[in-house]
């Protein structure tokens, strides 16, 4: 990865917000990431709620690897960039970008039930479109 990505990628990942996230019981198949709903009972965790200390580090981690392959895919002169955030993003603002917009799509059950992926970047896409 070049030194310009991984820079980014570092600076991306180097704050994860909690605070005003709402409380979300989170179960261990949420864990298996197979809908966009699971990925926001994972990222939803509070410091209250026992699992918050996995559920943080897997949110972070969900957030940082899809960046991180968009800004990698991204490069190539054939695909053109879905996520166009500034150099100061963090993974919590991308974690906030997408409780929010979970929060704003709850009731469409076909959105929740799409893979966690494309729900993350659909949020960070609203959050930080390309122009």
């Amino acid at each position: 990865m070049q030194a310009r990505h991984r820079y980014r990628a570092a600076v991306i990942c180097c704050t994860l917000g909690i605070a005003g996230a709402p409380v979300h019981a989170v179960e261990d198949a949420d864990f298996n990431f197979d809908t966009t709903e699971d990925l926001y009972a994972v990222c939803a965790t509070t410091p209250e709620q026992l699992e918050h200390t996995a559920a943080t580090l897997a949110c972070r981690a969900f957030i940082e690897a899809t960046v991180q392959y968009h800004d990698a895919v991204s490069d190539r002169k054939s695909m053109k960039r879905l996520i166009c955030y500034p150099d100061k993003a963090t993974i919590g603002d991308g974690r906030r970008a997408f409780l929010s917009w979970v929060e704003a799509n709850e009731q469409n059950a076909e959105r929740m039930q799409d893979i966690p992926v494309v729900g993350l970047v659909r949020a960070l896409a609203t959050r930080y479109p390309c122009r």
